[in-house]
């Protein structure tokens, strides 16, 4: 707890008004890799508590938008359509598509997205690798032809076998450790780019 409370990151948070750490993640990648621009169309998967919904949302205002999906609910964003529920389950399809409307693709997709981890090694690196492969899976029906995915990976033998067969899927595959990751975490993120649908 004490940890926590004196994180920078944190602190920081609570200064400048996000709701998690994790925001400072995508706004220093987003500082290095100009990932998004104003009237994008992004879905953040497993989005509560919105930190990352928020910093996509203030990018790609006013004309863009942002679909937060996450089994637990988030509270209310200015001009973020925030979705509880599965975000591969087919009702949560059909609410996606009555508010994107006619075109559900999207220019991003979003996933900072962690099991609840159980400390066993083994269980743990399945739990992500199921997670990463329903990203994978709604990603490949939204993204736009040279769309971009970015990812919340921890390391280990799955997940690099994970990053290699998305890498046949997009012109421009990188792996970067944000400095607000914690430095003890085995969390890495995938930035793909360049989808070739």
């Amino acid at each position: 707890m004490q940890r926590h409370v004196s994180d920078p990151y944190v602190q920081a948070s609570k200064r400048d008004g996000y709701r998690s750490r994790a925001s400072y993640k995508l706004l220093e990648l987003q500082d290095k890799y100009k990932l998004l621009k104003k009237g994008m169309k992004v879905v953040d998967l497993g989005a509560a508590p919105g930190g990352w919904s928020q910093v996509a949302n203030e990018l790609i205002s006013p004309s863009g938008q942002v679909w937060a999906l996450d089994l637990l609910p988030i509270a209310p964003i200015p001009r973020v359509h925030c979705i509880q529920g599965d975000f591969n389950d087919e009702k949560i399809h059909q609410l996606l598509a009555d508010t994107m409307g006619e075109d559900t693709t999207v220019d991003w997709v979003l996933s900072d997205l962690a099991p609840n981890l159980s400390g066993i090694r083994d269980l743990d690196e399945a739990r992500s690798l199921e997670l990463l492969e329903m990203v994978w899976e709604f990603a490949s029906k939204h993204l736009k032809n040279k769309g971009g995915m970015l990812v919340k990976v921890f390391e280990g033998n799955e997940a690099q076998q994970y990053i290699k067969r998305v890498k046949q899927h997009f012109d421009q595959v990188l792996i970067r450790k944000p400095l607000a990751s914690r430095a003890e975490s085995k969390e890495i993120y995938m930035l793909a780019r360049g989808y070739n649908i």
